[in-house]
């Protein structure tokens, strides 16, 4: 088959001891990330800055300062890439009440989140791919809503590159969709993200992967003083939040604790990441996030949605949460001087590869199962083919040793089942599918079957 032979040039990930690698990009989207202007996310930055502050609970009717007039900036902002998407991409603010009750917020305040929506080509096709950021900002003290809080990074610098995202990925087509949200309420809580969670499960949204963007602009560190653009961290979950009984039992005869959903996800952006962004190092971080943080991921974790962190390899605590000053020769505060536009233009770049790539992609193989019911050195593996949406070319069979956390060899075969002459006890396995040019599905973990 003719596919056959491009798939084994299409072979994407060695073993370790390999001398070489293969890395075949898809021109497109190459294009694409080529697109992404580290002066347009600069200007974007400034801009957001120039709101004063962008308090939760600033001012929402002053035209120039204020939450108010940052969402409404950021929605037009949006608007403006509308006809080039011819028709497909819709924008809009979504209105929520947060607070009260004991809350970080004391009484009950209406908030807006902004919305995009590229509606994929496929109308069987209900897949989402979930990009996002935090508009909000804040001072040193957290119920400050007057003074100067620039936000420049945290999270200016995520709203800028999903600017950016909106105004190249909305001139493409896609089979599945692509959700672009900035999300309100993040430094009290994640209001914003919870409520857009919430909503999202009641509705049945098929979100398939969410790319949380918070603070992915400072390359340099605080006390220890590195300074290194070449390093962006993935943050994801172990076992996941939302686990059912019958799901934990299935892990724990799968050894599956670094292997649910969230980690397929983070290895499937620092291969996609890495293979589209040229001096770029996406570190997997197997924790949620940091300790005693937290960020607008978590609440879509929590409904049982596919979740990860994208953030900063280093942090400088002289300039998050600090109201801006120069003290004793060091100066304090959120400020746009500060953020490295390239280093954001690359994890924005990251983001855009990701997305085209899934929302190009065939649907994940459904069903699949490692048969345990035989004493064997091989391995077989079933699953069933996707009933609708791209068609699957073939799929990969991603392979790694149980105490490595990357995947080590891909195998491209057709058909829906195989059986592999490496021992079940000494590997773990996954299963993708994959198109005729090379656009993988995200892995699915095999659970168990006795035949």
């Amino acid at each position: 088959m003719k596919s056959s032979a491009l798939f084994l040039c299409l072979t994407l990930s060695a073993s370790l001891c390999s001398s070489q690698t293969i890395v075949n990009r898809d021109p497109e989207i190459s294009r694409m990330a080529g697109k992404i202007s580290s002066q347009r996310i600069e200007q974007n930055v400034r801009k957001l800055v120039a709101f004063h502050t962008r308090h939760t609970l600033s001012d929402q009717n002053n035209p120039n300062e204020g939450i108010g007039a940052s969402w409404n900036w950021v929605k037009s902002e949006m608007e403006s890439c509308i006809p080039l998407s011819e028709g497909r991409l819709s924008v809009g603010l979504e209105e929520y009440t947060a607070g009260g009750n004991g809350g970080r917020i004391i009484v009950p305040v209406h908030l807006k989140n902004v919305v995009a929506k590229l509606k994929g080509t496929d109308p069987q096709d209900d897949r989402v791919i979930l990009i996002s950021a935090h508009l909000d900002s804040r001072a040193t003290l957290p119920e400050d809503n007057k003074s100067f809080a620039p936000g420049a990074n945290d999270d200016g610098s995520g709203i800028a590159a999903l600017l950016e995202l909106v105004r190249i990925l909305s001139q493409h087509k896609f089979p599945a969709s692509i959700l672009f949200i900035a999300f309100t309420g993040e430094e009290q809580g994640s209001y914003g993200a919870e409520f857009m969670a919430e909503k999202a499960k009641e509705e049945k949204w098929n979100i398939i992967a969410m790319l949380n963007n918070d603070m992915i602009g400072n390359s340099g560190s605080g006390e220890t003083l590195l300074n290194d653009n070449m390093r962006v961290r993935v943050f994801s979950e172990g076992v996941p939040a939302y686990e059912t009984d019958e799901m934990a039992k299935i892990r724990r005869f799968t050894s599956g604790e670094n292997d649910g959903k969230a980690r397929q996800l983070a290895r499937y952006i620092k291969e996609t990441g890495e293979r589209y962004v040229d001096q770029i190092n996406v570190t997997l971080i197997f924790r949620q996030d940091r300790f005693g943080r937290g960020g607008d991921h978590e609440p879509f974790i929590k409904k049982g949605f596919t979740a990860v962190r994208i953030t900063e390899f280093n942090e400088n605590y002289d300039r998050t949460h600090k109201d801006p000053e120069l003290k004793n020769g060091i100066q304090y505060g959120d400020l746009p001087e500060y953020v490295d536009y390239e280093y954001v233009r690359k994890n924005c770049a990251i983001n855009l590869a990701t997305a085209a790539n899934l929302a190009l992609a065939p649907r994940e193989p459904l069903n699949c199962t490692i048969v345990t019911g035989s004493l064997t050195n091989k391995t077989s593996l079933k699953w069933e083919t996707p009933p609708s949406g791209v068609k699957a070319a073939g799929y990969y069979i991603l392979m790694r040793e149980t105490y490595q956390p990357l995947w080590e060899k891909k195998i491209f075969v057709i058909g829906n089942e195989v059986t592999l002459p490496y021992s079940k006890d000494n590997y773990f396995f996954a299963v993708q599918s994959v198109d005729a040019s090379g656009h993988e599905s995200l892995p699915v973990f095999p659970g168990r079957t006795s035949k």
